[in-house]
């Protein structure tokens, strides 16, 4: 799901990026989600959960 705002991220990434890298992260987060969300632009099809654990 897309991040609205810094306060939404992950407090892993709050607590030890900067404001200005927060901003960076979400973007590019946001971005990656919209730009796969079609399964045919997923590797192998695969849901996006099942592509974050895959190692």
């Amino acid at each position: 799901m897309p991040y609205k705002n810094n306060t939404d991220l992950p407090d892993s990434v709050k607590n030890h990026l900067p404001k200005h890298a927060q901003d960076i992260y979400r973007e590019a987060f946001n971005h990656a989600f919209e730009q796969y969300k079609s399964p045919k632009k997923r590797r192998d099809n695969d849901s996006r959960e099942t592509v974050l654990h895959i190692k």
